[in-house]
């Protein structure tokens, strides 16, 4: 992981600063800033993202299913009075 991870503002914060920015360009007679263009996700990167999430429900399933055999070897073995 060599990228470094921004770190999330506020929303509200964020479009603050914005207005601030806004206004000291007004008054500087500055020229608003040009926006930088989304980056789009490579498809690889939906791939891996989807096969992440299957791998992931998978292992919810193999859990559960582990569970109930678990509960029901506990049934089986508890005595028939308690």
């Amino acid at each position: 992981m060599a990228a470094k991870k921004k770190k999330k503002t506020n929303k509200l914060v964020q479009r603050a600063q914005e207005l601030e920015d806004a206004v000291a360009r007004l008054f500087s007679g500055v020229s608003p800033p040009k926006k930088k263009a989304k980056k789009r996700k490579s498809k690889k990167a939906k791939v891996v993202k989807k096969a992440k999430g299957t791998a992931r429900k998978a292992k919810k399933a193999t859990k559960k299913a582990s569970r109930k055999a678990k509960k029901s070897a506990r049934k089986a073995v508890a005595p028939a009075g308690a």
